[in-house]
């Protein structure tokens, strides 16, 4: 479970990116977190992994908080950045036990892990090239495999369909559905709305630093008084927080 709680970060003074977001993700569910350009996603996922700093407020990652406790939280959690264009230097296969030995991964259990993963998502025979080669896609799959081979509790991935075929693609989102099927949690970013509507639990909007939203497809609907598409819904409900 990861609960933001009344969370603020201001890169200049008086002027928040952030400003007071609570939202807890429940175990047993996928958290879609949608929002324009600019809003505050990125921001918000940087403070829940620990790599910018939290003004006011906390985040508990199973409740360790991110503030207080930050080694034993980003043990609970694996993180899918929107930049894959990490450790290009190093092998793939480095990198995996690179992840592995930060995470106390066992040696047969790195080992039969790695080659499930990197099989099942299609780089298998890519380990021992460097990561600089890979393409995009690639690059992605890499980073994926990495923050399953230590099996977190909970999963905080930001656009990681992006750049992935669509059988990668499918592989990850099943995945997804069977991590909160064991009672786990995923907290998901993605632009694309579509994806969003038919894989998320619950959706937050985040406009200006601030949650507009949160609730089903569903209770947006209700909401708002329509029977449109999630991206109709969004589009209306961005465009009456401007007003």
């Amino acid at each position: 479970m990861i609960d933001i709680k009344n969370v603020y970060k201001a890169y200049r003074k008086n002027s928040n990116v952030v400003e007071d977001i609570s939202i807890k993700i429940n175990n047993g569910e996928i958290f879609g977190f949608i929002g324009p350009n600019g809003a505050g996603k990125t921001t918000t996922i940087k403070m829940m992994t620990g790599i910018l700093d939290i003004d006011k407020g906390d985040i508990l990652i199973d409740g360790k908080s991110i503030k207080k406790n930050p080694v034993e939280a980003k043990k609970r959690f694996g993180f899918v950045p929107d930049d894959p264009n990490m450790f290009l230097k190093l092998k793939g296969i480095d990198y995996l036990n690179f992840i592995a030995d930060i995470y106390e991964v066992s040696t047969n259990d790195r080992m039969e892990k790695i080659e499930k993963l990197t099989k099942e998502f299609e780089i298998y025979d890519a380990l021992e090239d460097k990561i600089e080669s890979y393409s995009h896609g690639m690059r992605q799959k890499i980073i994926i495999c990495g923050v399953l081979i230590h099996n977190p509790q909970n999963w905080i991935l930001d656009e990681p369909l992006t750049g992935l075929d669509p059988k990668s693609a499918y592989r990850l989102k099943n995945m997804m559905r069977e991590h909160v099927k064991n009672g786990k949690c995923v907290f998901f970013s993605t632009h694309v709305l579509e994806v969003a509507e038919k894989l998320c639990d619950r959706i937050g909007i985040i406009n200006k630093g601030k949650i507009i939203f949160i609730g089903t497809y569903e209770e947006m609907k209700k909401r708002l008084g329509g029977e449109g598409s999630l991206e109709e819904l969004f589009m209306e409900i961005t465009k009456n927080d401007e007003e």
